[in-house]
């Protein structure tokens, strides 16, 4: 019966991992209230297809962005806050996720980068935070059922 666990679990580990090298971003623009590309940013890749403006782009890079320009963002005359998600064609040079402040054409901005498949939306839960809970379940089934042998 372990046996039967642990293929599962690798299998599933292995699906999760096969998904992670289709690396897509969000891509749409927000200025205020108009888009639907502003935080809370609520949708996932099957609403894409329903909600015009918002797509999910394949990315070659596999970095995602995210732009925060006016809006309070700096003590600047901007009058609305604009928000843009996309696929950026390299990361930071160190390969590690992060939200920064920056100039980004021409512009004072708060850009974030993350790497991983549509990772560039509001609520993000890290694909190795998956692989991570999904090696520990095998782990422990097969534990658990080696004991009762």
């Amino acid at each position: 019966m372990h046996k039967k666990v642990l293929v599962a679990s690798l299998l599933l580990l292995f699906i999760q991992m096969s998904n992670g090298l289709l690396r897509r971003c969000f891509q749409c623009r927000s200025r205020g209230e108009l888009g639907s590309c502003k935080d809370p940013f609520s949708f996932n890749a099957t609403d894409v297809e329903n909600e015009p403006g918002l797509s999910a782009v394949p990315c070659a890079s596999g970095w995602c962005g995210k732009v925060i320009e006016g809006g309070g963002t700096y003590a600047v005359d901007d009058y609305d806050q604009a928000i843009q998600r996309m696929c950026v064609q390299r990361g930071p040079d160190d390969n590690q996720d992060r939200c920064a402040n920056t100039v980004y054409n021409y512009k004072k901005v708060y850009m974030c980068f993350c790497q991983g498949d549509l990772c560039n939306s509001s609520s993000n839960i890290s694909s190795h935070f998956c692989y991570l809970v999904i090696v520990i379940v095998a782990f422990i089934c097969n534990i658990f059922f080696s004991f009762q042998r």
